[in-house]
């Protein structure tokens, strides 16, 4: 699957789609669109600014840790906490993703999540970008 004309960027990491939104307005069609209940969304936490990520999960199988923490690294790299050495990353699946009437593009609400602290990284060890 390309990633050229989307309104996200596509990388596998060991075997898992991973999909990364463009820009706010892409974050919400990525979430609410193309994200199933049971994939996994991560974005920054602390409300800073920045990509939603969305691990694809067809076959309802429990995501590696390894998989979910270089998406988490996806997530603080494409947002304004790049410079930051470590960076706090909120995980929860898509179905607990939610937003309010009225919020601007890219705004939402979590009903319960994870937290997972990674190194920004545009891409880590056993990633490949598809363009």
């Amino acid at each position: 699957m390309s990633s050229r004309g989307r309104p996200y960027r596509t990388v596998v990491i060991d075997g898992f789609e991973v999909l990364v939104g463009r820009s706010a307005a892409d974050n919400d069609y990525l979430t609410f669109r193309v994200g199933k209940p049971r994939d996994e969304w991560l974005h920054v936490a602390g409300g800073t600014p920045g990509s939603h990520v969305v691990i694809k999960n067809p076959e309802s199988v429990e995501i590696p840790r390894s998989v979910i923490e270089q998406a988490a690294q996806l997530a603080a790299w494409y947002s304004k906490a790049r410079g930051a050495p470590r960076v706090e990353v909120h995980v929860c699946r898509v179905a607990d993703v939610s937003k309010a009437r009225g919020a601007p593009a890219g705004q939402v609400q979590l009903k319960r999540f994870a937290r997972v602290k990674v190194m920004p990284s545009a891409l880590g060890v056993g990633e490949q970008e598809e363009e």
